[in-house]
């Protein structure tokens, strides 16, 4: 009987106005309301030769994070692959966050 191998998840995301793509092993509904939970991040091979940037920013970014809480109205899609792929970043130029109703500067309607 063939061991099945554990899922890998690709989660997009909207962070700070970029589009995040990261890996990870475990993806589910957080018991806070409103929120996905991601654990296990998975980044590429430290013995390649080539060195992408924005996965290197990623790496950078969720290197000590245990477990990252994403708002579900900023999760874009999330697939299962076969395989883990390249971490990136990029522009969200055409891209817009769901309607929220905090306004970014923190007023509420206020002049």
């Amino acid at each position: 009987m063939p061991k099945q191998k554990e899922p890998i998840y690709k989660i997009t995301f909207i962070n700070k106005g970029q589009i995040y793509e990261v890996f990870a092993k475990q993806v589910y509904t957080s018991d806070l309301y409103g929120f996905i939970e991601i654990e296990d991040y998975l980044f590429g091979e430290k013995t390649k030769v080539v060195v992408d940037p924005s996965e290197e920013k990623l790496k950078a970014e969720f290197q000590d994070v245990k477990r990252s809480f994403i708002p579900m109205q900023a999760i874009i899609r999330i697939d299962e692959v076969e395989k883990e792929g390249v971490s990136k970043i990029e522009n969200g130029d055409n891209i817009a966050p769901f309607p929220t109703l905090i306004s970014p500067q923190g007023s509420r309607g206020e002049n």
